[in-house]
């Protein structure tokens, strides 16, 4: 036990001060002297010991009756280890602009609330911490090191499995952690959510995987810079939230992870730059089978790495040119519509044929051949009564899919393709028949044929014996009536009669798929 005469002229201050709740600011009111960061330099006069703060919370000097006691201290050197690893605390405990020696052990405590504000802290260890009330660390400086008890760890800020019952506000903090994890809060569960705006910047990964956020995480304007952009700058596995608020300015110098993430409103990345790793060979968003109702992927410029959607859905997805890197991983990706937030004389400048082209290249950029992108594509144009368009992206699917096959199926695929567009073009057919239909009258029109049978027979109308020749069903009594000395002629009657039978063939067996595929 701490006795009132080993204290400190300062820690005396505080001691009397706690029961009532008062402020004790120990700053000297000189700026230059009172920068945090030089907070290693000073004396007695500014020093206060862990141990005082431990003994405080812990019931060391009773509350004053009508009065609430809160240890409040301001422009401190606090030396010593912080340890309320484990501790039931029934006080709120606020510091601001101090300098700690060491690490803050909070793990496993049960507290009220929490400010360590504008302080710098070689690392704070708060995994299965229960606060009734709000973390407060805004415009801290934390970071792991030698000079922490918890230098064989590499997370700086440690919320494995806590539980807040207000808000994690991280607001103009910087959290170092050089080796690998910044912030590790894996099973947090925050309900006021968490805040990471105003200049926030994690060195080192940040990892929120399988965390509860009510309250959503709000990272707007922050940096996330993992160093060597080597991995992954965040990790949001399997996390849910009401909202993922990464807009105006948010940049992630490596990979961004939110696999199997459910957000039940809004995900926004509006002005967000995804950097990716810096070799540009690995990821810049990993979010396969998340799930959104409102997907804001309108960046302030396209992403570094890939894009990974596979198995993703959301209701809406907002997009623009700036969206999609060169690889896109798209299938599995549902969605309920698009809405592409360019320019508005952009939008008045394309037409609905310009957004289908991109929006089939958008899903070329994913690597080989899926169907269920085209199909899912084509489902959203039908469900906006574009069925035109529809029909274009689902051409585009068979000629993609025709690269895939053999070269005897790629032949036949081409002709399927030229004559009837797959049978989503069934007017080409009617193209091909009138131009060798007009091929036909004028090469026969020139010229006489010869009656099979002398005087029986209609009279020849060139015509009519295209027609005949072109119609592989039933007949109109031309082509048996008259032939051709003429070998050039008699090899086009045999040539109009071959076309005939493969366009046939090729209407029904398009028209057949397309039906099938309906």
């Amino acid at each position: 036990m701490l006795s009132y005469d080993e204290l400190t002229s300062p820690e005396r201050e505080l001691w009397d001060a706690f029961p009532e709740g008062r402020r004790v600011d120990l700053r000297i009111g000189v700026p230059e002297d009172d920068r945090v960061a030089e907070g290693g330099q000073w004396g007695p006069g500014r020093t206060v010991r862990a141990a005082v703060i431990v003994a405080l919370l812990l019931g060391a000097n009773t509350a004053q009756p009508g009065a609430v006691a809160c240890l409040r201290l301001v422009g401190a050197r606090i030396s010593g280890h912080l340890d309320l690893a484990g501790a039931q605390v029934a006080h709120a405990l606020w510091l601001e602009d101090c300098w700690f020696e060491e690490g803050v052990d909070l793990s496993g405590a049960s507290t009220q609330s929490i400010a360590i504000v504008g302080s710098q802290v070689p690392g704070v260890e708060a995994g299965l911490i229960r606060i009734e009330g709000r973390l407060d660390l805004r415009r801290s400086r934390i970071a792991s090191g030698s000079a922490s008890p918890f230098h064989r760890r590499v997370t700086a800020l440690s919320l494995i499995n806590a539980r807040v019952s207000g808000a994690v506000n991280l607001s103009g903090a910087e959290i170092t952690a050089p080796e690998e994890w910044a912030v590790s809060a894996g099973g947090l569960v925050a309900e006021g959510g968490v805040y990471c705006v105003d200049g926030f910047v994690a060195h080192g990964e940040v990892r929120l995987m399988g965390a509860q956020l009510p309250g959503g995480l709000h990272m707007r304007g922050a940096l996330l810079d993992r160093p060597g952009r080597r991995g992954v700058a965040l990790a949001l596995d399997n996390a849910v939230a009401s909202t993922l608020d990464f807009s105006d300015g948010f940049v992630a110098n490596g990979t961004v992870r939110l696999r199997g993430a459910r957000i039940s409103d809004n995900l926004t990345f509006e002005g967000a730059v995804l950097n990716g790793p810096s070799d540009g060979h690995g990821p810049s968003l990993v979010a396969p089978l998340m799930q959104a109702v409102d997907f804001d992927l309108t960046l302030a410029r396209s992403p570094a790495g890939t894009v990974d959607l596979r198995g993703a859905q959301v209701s809406y997805l907002h997009d623009s040119e700036h969206s999609w890197p060169d690889v896109v991983e798209l299938d599995g990706f549902v969605y309920g519509s698009i809405k592409v937030e360019d320019s508005g004389e952009r939008r008045e400048a394309v037409g609905r044929r310009d957004s289908v082209t991109r929006r089939v290249a958008w899903i070329r950029h994913s690597p080989g051949y899926n169907p269920q992108p085209y199909e899912q594509l084509a489902s959203w144009y039908r469900k906006a009564g574009h069925d035109d368009d529809a029909r274009r992206v689902l051409l585009a699917k068979q000629r993609h899919r025709r690269q895939t096959l053999l070269p005897a199926a790629r032949v036949w695929g081409h002709l399927l393709d030229v004559t009837v567009g797959y049978g989503y073009r069934p007017w080409l057919a009617g193209v091909w028949l009138l131009a060798l239909t007009f091929l036909g009258m004028l090469s026969f029109g020139t010229h006489s044929p010869h009656r099979l049978q002398r005087g029986e027979g209609a009279p020849f109308q060139p015509l009519v014996y295209t027609l005949d020749l072109l119609i592989p069903i039933g007949g109109l009594g031309q082509r048996t009536a008259w032939y051709w000395s003429n070998d050039g002629l008699q090899w086009l009657a045999y040539l109009l009669i071959a076309l005939g039978w493969v366009l046939t063939t090729a209407v029904i067996a398009g028209v057949s798929r397309t039906l099938q595929k309906s």
